[in-house]
């Protein structure tokens, strides 16, 4: 028996591999800080779950939803994004999903054919890639450097675009690098994206979660709306990620296929938690402004902290919860850097090349912990690279 060809194509989230090496470190005995996840350490906003609560028991939300979502959801998802982000939208246009990722899926699945090309960020979240080559297509990167404060380089993705280019992939706050796009950048996309018939996969998963300036939708620009997928959800804003819910704003004209896509796939998304989302939209927002407000002091704590130590430097990301420090003097890869640092001084994050190859010499850490837990991981860190820099003797599984 052997497995289908294109599975050779897909790829994975290496999050979850570092965590379960992470934990089996732990059973050993082992203090892990855990620094890998990109998870709100927080608990979900009480009366978010005591809404899906009531949905459960008193509606009987137990059985089939509409396909898209349920219509007090879809409404709620339309005037927020008309809050948050000016984007013009209908009820209609809105599709629900388990997560966010299946709304990357199913834009790969409905417009990538076999050889087009995906244009996306590297390092980036690595579904992109995964998702793009999965479905036949090739996934061209879009290097992010430190020296353009890791964005998008929008002449260099200009000059990637081919005859057989179809979809760019954006995502600002940014993850791992913590970047923005600037107002100018997503204009100068949405150009390219109108002069070539692009569709555009604008994934704002952490558009709440930005420091500085003012987010811009790239749907909300002219020639945009029909040729933009904007992806969002709530986990990190509300810290729901272990309800799976995600959503996109989609054009009329791809709603069919997305529709279709998730009736192939996975029937509806849980009738009970979308009533729990509707509560996070509608109800009061105390909770998601204070977490925001923790990170952005976490965000000084972890960068300040890896700035202090010898041989690392941080730019300041400007949104999501992530650090992106550069640890190439060491003269070692990210890959061991980052097992040395889980196996000699327990604390568990992820090589920047989980996130493509032009993560090499980087490591993303998630300041989704406590500060207690982040002063202690700087000063393990810290001790640690001292002693590699001192002795050359890396630890670990890469060792």
């Amino acid at each position: 028996m052997k497995l289908a060809d294109r599975m050779e194509r897909i790829g994975t989230e290496t999050a979850f591999e570092a965590a379960a090496r992470a934990r089996a470190l732990e059973a050993t005995g082992r203090d892990v800080i855990h620094l890998e996840i990109g998870e709100p350490d927080f608990d979900t906003p009480r009366h978010v779950s005591e809404a899906a609560i009531h949905a459960l028991l008193d509606e009987k939300m137990t059985h089939y939803p509409p396909a898209p979502g349920i219509a007090p959801l879809r409404a709620a998802i339309a005037a927020d994004v008309k809050h948050w982000k000016g984007i013009e939208a209908t009820a209609d246009q809105v599709v629900v999903t388990p997560g966010a990722k299946p709304i990357m899926f199913y834009a790969m699945l409905a417009l990538i054919n076999e050889g087009d090309e995906v244009i996306y960020p590297n390092p980036g979240f690595p579904i992109y890639e995964s998702m793009a080559r999965y479905v036949g297509g090739v996934a061209v990167p879009a290097p992010l450097r430190e020296s353009n404060d890791f964005r998008m380089d929008v002449g260099e993705v200009a000059s990637l675009v081919t005859d057989r280019t179809r979809m760019i992939v954006t995502n600002s706050p940014h993850n791992p690098t913590g970047s923005i796009l600037t107002g100018e950048d997503v204009r100068e996309i949405a150009r390219i994206a109108v002069e070539y018939e692009l569709v555009v996969l604008a994934d704002e998963i952490y558009g709440r979660l930005q420091y500085e300036g003012e987010p811009l939708s790239i749907a909300t620009l002219p020639g945009m709306t029909e040729r933009t997928i904007t992806l969002d959800g709530f986990s990190k804003t509300f810290a729901m990620t272990g309800w799976r819910l995600g959503y996109g704003i989609v054009p009329t004209w791809l709603m069919p296929a997305f529709s279709a896509l998730v009736i192939n796939s996975v029937s509806g998304t849980n009738a009970f938690a979308q009533a729990g989302a509707v509560a996070a939209l509608t109800g009061p927002q105390d909770a998601a402004h204070a977490m925001r407000a923790e990170f952005i002091a976490r965000r000084s704590l972890i960068v300040d902290g890896f700035n202090a130590i010898p041989g690392v430097s941080c730019v300041m990301p400007h949104g999501a919860f992530y650090a992106f420090p550069n640890m190439s003097s060491f003269g070692r890869s990210s890959n061991e850097i980052a097992d040395h640092l889980l196996y000699d001084a327990g604390v568990c994050g992820l090589s920047g090349t989980a996130f493509g190859s032009h993560g090499e010499g980087y490591l993303r850490f998630s300041y989704a912990n406590s500060r207690e837990k982040i002063t202690a991981a700087l000063e393990r860190v810290g001790e640690s690279l001292a002693k590699l820099e001192r002795t050359g003797e890396l630890v670990g599984a890469s060792a």
